[in-house]
């Protein structure tokens, strides 16, 4: 046909290691590719700084520039966003639209459970870490201290690679977290996580009332934006009459973390088709992002109650992806994190990652955690709750928690 399947997938390392490294994706198109190819990014802690969109409906011509780590994985980041371009050999059959819309089988969750004769700084930053480069996808966890220092961890994972059901996959995994716990590891098991355990994995059904209406809001409040809000000017504008076919959507805000991950996922969301787009980031982190869209019937979104309805979550996506909140839990202090789940029922990446490292350089212990899912304003959110230890020593202000926190997810930590 005279595109090889690997050949759907192009990266090519940049020379120097301040330069971006390209990444060149040219498939077969699907509405919401440009979503998975971004969260598959932003997994390998990658960040996008400039990027060109093209496609015609049945194929797409896609360039990323990216910037991040220095020990990334490339050829298993090729392996990734293979996974999710859909088949060179399908792109003109009916097979490919009934591939479509199937629904992907669910991954099996695994229970992985170890005990730790003690708690030290920075344990369970290390732990996800290495649950994260093994490619296990934390889908809730429990963590408690007892009384008498030891403390136990409850994962519920998924396998990327899913081969968690072999011995020798658990062996390595055991091994690696053996490798960063060391001799404080008392015993570690991983099982599948059947009927029985199922409701370990349900998180508590009580939030505190008095964050709801603000921290779940998906719309962006009228009125004045003061504080952090106003710090971070933000502009979606529309235009219907510099194309006849399709609705330009242009927006300037401040860059942060997986942004072009959450411009795709709310489109995504919205069943919009991207035509053509581009966008850059200078070094002040500024972002300009211009969009040429249309809805999925093919036609140009005309209707103004709809342009200002997807206008409002660009704002609110682009302004607050995430939503972060220290509160009282009794006498004691709670860190609340949440993010709307995609409506594929597909998480955000590196979250717990990112809260658990972001404690951990503020030398703040954790007590206890946990990921879980609910249903707020029909709307599935996950919500990380973490219990902060207030012992002897504890000196960090809430606001500086809340802050830090933030930053490290925003991508604004190294500022």
């Amino acid at each position: 046909m005279g595109i090889l399947h690997e050949d759907l997938v192009l990266i090519s390392q940049a020379e120097k290691p301040e330069d971006p490294t390209e990444i060149t994706v040219n498939c077969p198109d699907k509405t919401g590719l440009g979503c998975d190819l971004c969260r598959i990014i932003l997994r390998f802690g990658l960040s996008i700084c400039r990027g060109d969109v093209s496609t015609d409906g049945k194929w797409c011509y896609i360039v990323f520039w990216v910037v991040g780590k220095p020990y990334t994985r490339w050829n298993l980041l090729k392996s990734r966003l293979l996974e999710v371009c859909p088949s060179y050999l399908s792109a003109s059959g009916i097979s490919y639209y009934r591939l479509e819309n199937q629904q992907p089988k669910p991954p099996d969750v695994f229970l992985l459970k170890f005990w730790c004769s003690f708690d030290r700084e920075g344990l369970l930053h290390d732990v996800t870490e290495v649950l994260c480069e093994l490619e296990l996808t934390i889908r809730r966890v429990k963590v408690s201290t007892a009384p008498d220092g030891r403390v136990m961890d409850l994962f519920f994972v998924t396998d990327s690679r899913e081969l968690l059901h072999t011995e020798l996959r658990k062996e390595e995994t055991i091994h690696c977290l053996k490798a960063v716990v060391g001799d404080a590891m008392i015993s570690c098991e991983i099982d599948e996580a059947g009927p029985e355990v199922a409701t370990c994995s349900q998180g508590s059904p009580y939030l505190p009332s008095a964050i709801n209406e603000e921290m779940f809001s998906l719309e962006l409040p009228n009125g004045h934006l003061s504080g952090l809000f106003a710090s971070n000017p933000i502009s979606v504008a529309v235009d219907n009459t510099l194309s006849p076919s399709h609705t330009l959507v242009q927006m300037q805000c401040q860059d942060h973390k997986g942004l072009i991950y959450d411009i795709m996922r709310t489109l995504k969301d919205y069943n919009i088709q991207i035509s053509y787009g581009r966008f850059f980031a200078n070094q002040k982190r500024n972002c300009e992002l211009d969009l040429f869209i249309m809805q999925a019937d093919g036609k140009k979104i005309v209707d103004p109650n709809k342009q200002d309805a997807l206008c409002s979550r660009l704002r609110m996506e682009l302004l607050r992806p995430l939503r972060v909140a220290v509160v009282s839990r009794g006498p004691d202090t709670e860190l609340l994190v949440a993010n709307p789940v995609e409506l594929s029922g597909r998480g955000r990446p590196l979250v717990f990652y990112d809260i658990t490292l972001a404690l951990k350089v503020l030398k703040t212990r954790i007590f206890s955690a946990e990921i879980a899912r609910h249903m707020i304003r029909d709307r599935e959110w996950e919500v990380y709750r973490i219990l902060l230890d207030e012992g002897v020593g504890f000196s960090v202000p809430r606001n500086k928690i809340e802050e830090g926190v933030r930053n490290t997810l925003m991508g604004w930590d190294s500022r």
